[in-house]
């Protein structure tokens, strides 16, 4: 007798219909899976075994046949484990549910006993179900969630095997997952850290609310202890909301890649990733036979904070182009090539020497010249170029280390910039460019005019600091966002030399 039960499974960060066919016929005892399973696939056979024995349903003793179609993709990972099952007891007439399995979709994986193991990338399923045309989708307790998130298909849980058999027996006799409104909730996010934590700092505090303000890359230069890291915890706090379309992307990340905690519905909050030095490109970027994503996508419209950025090694500095250009990677392999998204803001922090102490007033510096010039050339033009903000971390005053006055709170910092990105929202109502950050040489042209005035000193600053033709731009991205900043008006001369000095330290530091 032949079942098929309706499934879902993961490629890249988006589901593809799959149709688990399980046929039970005369011959030797034995199960045999087809359709590209990996080796998690097919050692699902002792698990559904046994779970289908352990819930009170009968095991054939013949030989059962099981294809994953489409058969030409590889499939990966437990999820098939209830759909095989489910498509056991059918087979063998154990239930009478053939009325309903067209129009539901189930994954999930079985413990022994029969209990059903949530599973990762449920969101995706419940987006690639719904496309394919399932109302309905069985999944983990886990995973609900999850997959209620998604609009226009119902969600069911089960506990069991048993109880899901006994769902479908009832044609889905129970009440769907509903969401409470909280729970995608994106406006209140909480974040934790706070901007108001921050003890002096107020120029680079300054520079995080502009490159906040315009999606701008920064770079922070300073000694150990003057508070790089503690800056960059609180980039995510300043950025506007996310749109439920945002989240929606980021929890398909995180939710593909395991890392969605049991029972959220969503990421509301920015990402922030914050990977040791040590990591391998494959790490950042993303890798593997079957490609999974990396640093710089678990960051996508969020922050990648690299600390000590010239101990990282520098083939994964340079990979990290491509993605700080375009928003997104391409990974290539012999039999796929994916492309995921990588639309983060970097933040980088390093010392300005191997030592740390270059630039402090009150500790000698121990490197030579030669080692401080190998120590800066870890990082090379191109990626330095595509990193708007260059802003120097200095050490605290023993004043500013004993204060007890609270800073300015990340709220407050947040509704500048929401009001700054509002503007932009409207200057690029028709273009396919977000933020400042995001404009092409073109863009640039069409969108910034400058007065006689800024154009003057716009060269000077060409002429002095060696610039290239890409920082050049860079400096009118930044120039455009300040005067968001400043009240939306056009740019001045004011916003072009403030723009200037985030890019001294191209002279101060590479000259």
């Amino acid at each position: 007798m032949l079942a098929r039960i309706h499934s879902a499974a993961i490629y890249g960060v988006d589901a593809y219909p799959v149709q688990v066919e399980v046929d039970v016929a005369r011959g030797k005892q034995g199960m045999t899976v087809v359709g590209l399973p990996d080796a998690a696939v097919r050692e699902s056979c002792e698990r559904v075994e046994a779970a289908i024995r352990n819930s009170g349903f009968e095991f054939p003793r013949e030989k059962i046949t099981i294809n994953l179609a489409p058969a030409d993709i590889r499939k990966e990972g437990p999820a098939f484990d209830l759909p095989i099952a489910l498509g056991i007891v059918i087979a063998t007439g154990q239930a009478a549910v053939d009325d309903v399995l067209d129009t539901v979709a189930a994954t999930g994986e079985l413990s022994l006993d029969g209990l059903v193991r949530p599973v990762s990338g449920a969101l995706p399923m419940a987006i690639g179900s719904r496309e394919a045309g399932r109302g309905a989708l069985v999944v983990p307790p886990a995973n609900a969630n999850e997959a209620a998130v998604v609009d226009d298909i119902e969600v069911y849980t089960a506990d069991s095997l048993y109880d899901c058999v006994r769902l479908l027996e009832s044609h889905l006799g129970a009440a769907p997952v509903v969401l409470p409104p909280e729970e995608i909730d994106l406006v209140t996010a909480p974040y934790e850290a706070d901007m108001a934590d921050v003890r002096g700092q107020s120029q680079v505090k300054r520079a995080l609310e502009i490159a906040a303000a315009g999606g701008h890359n920064v770079l922070m230069v300073g000694p150990p202890g003057s508070g790089k890291t503690m800056l960059a915890r609180r980039m995510p706090g300043i950025l506007p909301p996310m749109t439920l379309e945002e989240a929606l992307e980021v929890t398909k990340l995180y939710s593909v890649k395991g890392l969605l905690r049991a029972g959220d519905a969503l990421i509301r909050t920015r990402p922030f990733r914050h990977p040791h030095h040590s990591v391998s490109s494959a790490g950042l970027i993303g890798g593997g036979t079957i490609p999974q994503p990396g640093e710089v996508s678990l960051s996508h419209h969020g922050v990648l904070f690299l600390d000590e950025f010239p101990e990282f090694p520098r083939n994964a500095l340079e990979v990290l182009r491509q993605p700080l250009e375009d928003g997104d990677v391409t990974i290539a392999r012999a039999q796929m090539s994916l492309t995921f998204p990588a639309n983060f803001q970097l933040v980088a922090a390093m010392n300005p020497c191997p030592c740390g102490f270059a630039t402090d007033p009150q500790r000698e510096c121990t490197c030579g010249p030669s080692a401080v010039q190998r120590y800066l050339k870890q990082i090379s033009g191109p990626l330095l170029d595509r990193i708007d903000i260059h802003i120097e971390v200095p050490r605290l005053t023993p004043d500013e280390v004993m204060s007890r006055a609270d800073g300015e709170k990340s709220v407050d910092v947040r509704r500048r910039v929401i009001t700054a990105r509002g503007r932009q929202t409207e200057r690029f109502e028709d273009t396919p460019f977000v933020s400042n950050s995001h404009m092409s040489s073109k863009a640039v042209r069409d969108f910034c005019p400058l007065t006689t005035d800024c154009t003057g000193l716009l060269k000077t600053a060409i002429e002095q600091f060696a610039l290239s033709a890409r920082a050049h731009d860079r400096i009118i991205k930044l120039a455009r966002t300040i005067a968001d900043l400043d009240g939306g008006g056009e740019i001045g001369v004011a916003h072009i030399a403030e723009a200037v000095q985030y890019r001294s330290m191209d002279r101060k530091f590479w000259g």
